[in-house]
């Protein structure tokens, strides 16, 4: 029989561990006497989302349409992190769903995963004007939800998309991505991989070659745990 008062306690600490100073409005309480630790994500990513509002934290609020939050599994063995939504994703409210998102998802699949499988977000959660790069101060107010959304998931390994993600999560304003692209680095404990952003590669197509690389050491890496199987896999140019 399910003890739901110590599903109820297990919840709040959850909550309380990841920062939550209250709770969602009407909580739903059958995911986390059902669905087990994937129940619980679900609830907290819910939770985070609603903390998160109708968000006016910085000045992208005032030319947004939506709120990108991010999508994919709650746990997740790989998360995407880019760096802020475009026009595609600002108007459906959804990550990497343009021409960069496409080839995202051909990568996805050519790790040997879905794209729901995984879970992909952006540092930042509105669409900066003109597509302009975020701005410190735009970073600054966003990534505590990025934070929040990471150790919720707690993926096995992360891949940073462009230079902006990649210097939000390891820290590094000098960094030269395309000195520290294809190494590993650690994020709280969680492997790092930077690459190239899938904007880039639609300039660049001769790097995609990297970028294949790049994945395949994130493959090796999962396969090495025994989580996760990448295949035999080759990714056309």
């Amino acid at each position: 029989m399910v003890n739901i008062a110590e599903d109820i306690k297990n919840i709040l600490e959850f909550y309380q561990a990841l920062g939550f100073e209250r709770l969602p409005l009407n909580p739903p309480l059958p995911p986390f006497t059902k669905g087990g630790q994937g129940g619980i994500k679900v609830a907290a990513l819910n939770a985070l989302k609603e903390d998160i509002g109708e968000c006016k934290r910085c000045k992208l609020s005032k030319g947004r349409t939506h709120i990108v939050f991010g999508e994919g599994r709650p746990d997740a063995k790989l998360m995407f992190i880019g760096e802020a939504p475009g026009r595609e994703e600002d108007i459906q409210a959804r990550p990497f769903v343009g021409d960069a998102g496409m080839l995202l998802t051909r990568l996805i699949e050519k790790m040997g995963f879905k794209r729901e499988d995984v879970y992909i977000t952006n540092v930042v959660k509105c669409r900066p004007p003109i597509n302009r790069d975020p701005e410190k101060d735009e970073i600054q107010s966003c990534i505590g939800f990025l934070e929040r959304q990471i150790e919720i998931i707690h993926p096995e390994i992360i891949m940073s998309l462009g230079r902006i993600s990649t210097k939000a999560l390891i820290g590094d304003e000098e960094l030269k991505l395309s000195a520290i692209r294809g190494k590993f680095f650690k994020y709280k404990g969680v492997p790092l991989m930077p690459t190239f952003h899938p904007a880039y590669l639609l300039r660049n197509p001769k790097d995609k070659w990297l970028t294949w690389n790049d994945a395949q050491k994130v493959i090796e890496k999962l396969n090495e745990s025994g989580k996760d199987r990448g295949g035999d896999i080759t990714w056309e140019t």
